[in-house]
């Protein structure tokens, strides 16, 4: 299931999800029609697939062996958000796509929520900010939606706000 919902991830990350066909999926999954199914029975198993393969990759790039110092994995997690938008999102988060490409879908809609509150708390628990996960959010969020226009400037300006929260807090 890892190696299929890596494929599915990579072919969603850099075609969307409207464009892929099936058999497009089949084949960047790398496994045969019947495989695929018998692992994601349908499109929206795909997605999700893929999605929570991503999430997985995400939490790890981020939040895996910060500094002890707050401080420090405060810059650490600001420059890894930059890194991943640099190396694997330069469109955006996936996650936003997903729900922006299917807005009914309960299930993607409940994915992103879950994606996006894990990130706060474990943003909030690594830099001793516990109950500015919020304010955490917003300021990663930012960077993820103004990286493709401004690269490593989103990064300075991410970084520098989440100073200020710290040292308001």
């Amino acid at each position: 299931m890892t190696k299929i919902a890596e494929g599915l991830e990579c072919a969603f990350a850099s075609r969307g999800f409207a464009e892929p066909s099936v058999e497009d999926l089949r084949d960047a999954a790398g496994v045969s029609l019947r495989t695929l199914y018998k692992y994601a029975p349908s499109r929206a198993d795909m997605v999700l697939a893929a999605l929570e393969h991503r999430h997985r990759r995400y939490l790890a790039h981020v939040f895996d062996d910060l500094p002890q110092e707050s401080g420090a994995s405060l810059d650490a997690i600001v420059t890894r958000v930059g890194r991943w938008m640099e190396t694997e999102a330069a469109h955006g988060c996936l996650f936003h796509a997903a729900v922006a490409a299917e807005p009914g879908s309960a299930r993607l809609r409940a994915l992103l929520e879950r994606h996006k509150a894990e990130v706060a708390a474990r943003a909030g628990a690594a830099t001793g900010l516990r109950g500015s996960e919020t304010a955490l959010l917003v300021i990663l969020e930012g960077l993820t939606q103004t990286w493709s226009l401004r690269g490593d400037d989103a990064v300075k300006a991410a970084r520098r706000l989440a100073h200020a929260l710290r040292a308001t807090s």
